[in-house]
């Protein structure tokens, strides 16, 4: 039996060496700029819990405020990223969040693309929350599309880039380059389609955030952080000249809208490995409000 024993080790190996997905074989986020926080950025609220040191942002929550940021335009389209490590531990109830919306300039009518990480609870991975808004809000007419993803690697550990492509055709959500979930216009009422600027934020959703709001935020553990770097803007703004130069961007190699075939690979791999929730496959949703599914 000696002879089998390097190659169960090298099996072994093989198989804990490969929780990754496969090769997208093209990297969107290489084709935009890095931006420096002020240059794209400003402080939104909770001034007192931000800091910025050369080039990285840190904001938190504790029991007196959390802290947001926001993009310096609104945009029409365009590739929006940042590199995100999230606080280990109990960080239940808590959000941290990069995301694009319009809800300050239509308060009750707005629209949203996001990426949240729900806080959590020692043992238990992060859930990555990717969701949708077309014109909604939080008087409870929010028809919110939820997918929830859990990941391939610990996000408390190192930094990990996060972006949003929003484009007149789609929206693709990507996580180090990998696709995990691509959202089609298949018609202008279930798509955003009014520019929306780009924002990030930490702050207590002990209503909803973790488990469905069985576990609260906890200020024992208090402050929660997170941390950002490599800020990636880079689309068509809104409030400059309109022309017709400005080409929306795509994930795809080819320029076009849609994905290749490997970087449709690497999705499928992810959403049949990691995917923890599907708003179209939820059977105490009201389907007729989402006819996309």
């Amino acid at each position: 039996m000696a002879p089998l024993l390097p190659l169960i080790f090298f099996l072994m190996f093989s198989s804990n060496s490969a929780q990754g997905p496969p090769s997208p074989g093209y990297n969107p986020s290489s084709k935009i700029s890095t931006v420096g926080f002020d240059q794209g950025f400003r402080n939104l609220w909770g001034l007192k819990h931000q800091n910025l040191d050369q080039g990285a942002l840190t904001i938190w929550l504790d029991s007196s405020s959390g802290s947001g940021f926001k993009s310096l335009h609104p945009y029409r389209s365009g590739y929006f990223g940042a590199a995100v490590k999230l606080q280990p531990g109990y960080t239940a109830g808590v959000i941290t969040s990069f995301y694009l919306s319009n809800n300050e300039e239509h308060p009750g009518n707005h629209d949203e693309i996001d990426i949240e990480f729900l806080g959590t609870t020692p043992g238990k991975p992060y859930t990555l929350q990717t969701n949708v808004y077309i014109r909604g809000s939080g008087d409870g007419n929010l028809i919110g599309r939820e997918k929830k993803f859990h990941l391939w690697f610990d996000p408390t550990q190192d930094f990990h880039n996060y972006a949003i492509v929003w484009n007149p055709t789609e929206i693709i959500f990507l996580v180090d380059d990998v696709p995990i979930r691509r959202y089609q216009r298949k018609s202008d009422a279930t798509f955003p389609l009014r520019p929306m600027w780009a924002y990030g934020s930490i702050w207590d959703a002990s209503t909803w955030a973790t488990e469905d709001g069985k576990y609260k935020a906890d200020y024992s553990y208090q402050p929660f952080v997170g941390r950002y770097n490599n800020f990636k803007l880079g689309g068509c703004t809104a409030d400059g000249p309109t022309t017709t130069s400005c080409q929306p961007p795509s994930a795809s190699p080819s320029g076009a809208t849609g994905l290749s075939q490997q970087q449709y690979s690497a999705m499928e791999w992810v959403q049949r490995n990691y995917l923890v929730y599907d708003y179209c496959r939820d059977p105490k949703r009201d389907h007729t409000q989402t006819p996309e599914c």
